[in-house]
């Protein structure tokens, strides 16, 4: 990019708090190797006017526009409003809504920021969170009989973060870590019969920089054998040989994403 252009602005409307859009506008940007793409929320917008100046914002910094808007007069003044001062806006929820309508002959609630009921989903999800909470890390092996996914694997192999991601989701998930010089529990073995139980892999240079990073947060020196690579070559091993005896489903996390992982595993599921 060169010095002369201006700094890249996502400009995040809605007439609720605009967490949809933002999450959009942050899914595109990863998608780019730019890192100085910034995002602007504007949130409870609630007339006409608000509309007008945060597009002659957009006017004045060359800046793109994504909004939800569910109300249909600010939704079309947007509309009109970007194409008259030539701004690229991008509508969101509107053109699935609208998909909606006609294919089901429905009528939307047009209501901002419709809060989520608290329902038996809603609570089975705290209930499944509280869960990947309690029985993370192998700390309690009594979850392992008692989740809908187990997940095994060395330190680093995004255990942790893919056990709370699912969670959300509604699984109970339990992670065992498979160290260097301990025995797996009774427990896995007889979980392997009656539970979905995942192996997560990953390339050994891989792991190698995780590690290493992970030690520099702490302040610890990567001098250890758990930064070393003929170790964290031998440490795979070792769990590879275990995943294969136990016959469990494996996955490679290198490059893959949470979201990614967690819909494979989902896949096994159903």
């Amino acid at each position: 990019m060169g010095e002369t252009q201006q700094k890249p602005i996502i400009y995040v409307c809605s007439d609720a708090v605009g967490e949809t859009a933002e999450a959009v506008a942050r899914a595109t940007i990863r998608q780019f190797s730019s890192n100085t793409i910034e995002i602007k929320r504007f949130g409870h917008i609630q007339s006409d006017e608000e509309i007008v100046k945060i597009v002659n914002q957009a006017v004045a910094t060359t800046g793109i526009i994504a909004y939800t808007l569910v109300q249909p007069e600010l939704r079309e003044v947007m509309k009109q409003e970007a194409i008259a001062n030539g701004v690229r806006a991008v509508d969101v929820m509107g053109p699935l809504m609208q998909a909606y309508i006609d294919t089901y002959n429905d009528s939307p609630k047009q209501e901002p920021g419709l809060r989520q009921v608290l329902d038996d989903e809603y609570f089975r999800r705290i209930e499944a969170v509280e869960f990947a909470v309690k029985y993370d890390d192998g700390k309690d092996v009594r979850g392992l009989l008692l989740a809908d996914v187990v997940l095994i694997g060395v330190s680093r192999t995004s255990k942790t973060p893919l056990s709370i991601f699912m969670a959300h989701k509604g699984y109970k998930v339990a992670n065992l870590p498979i160290l260097p010089t301990v025995q797996l529990p009774n427990e896995i073995y007889e979980a392997t019969t009656s539970k979905l139980v995942v192996g997560l892999t990953i390339d050994p240079e891989h792991l190698l920089k995780i590690r290493k990073e992970r030690l520099k947060s702490l302040g610890l020196p990567n001098e250890s054998s758990y930064a070393a690579l003929d170790h964290i070559k031998e440490e795979l091993r070792r769990a590879d040989s275990i995943m294969r005896q136990l016959k469990c489903p494996v996955i490679n996390v290198s490059d893959r994403s949470i979201e990614e992982t967690a819909s494979i595993i989902m896949e096994y599921l159903t």
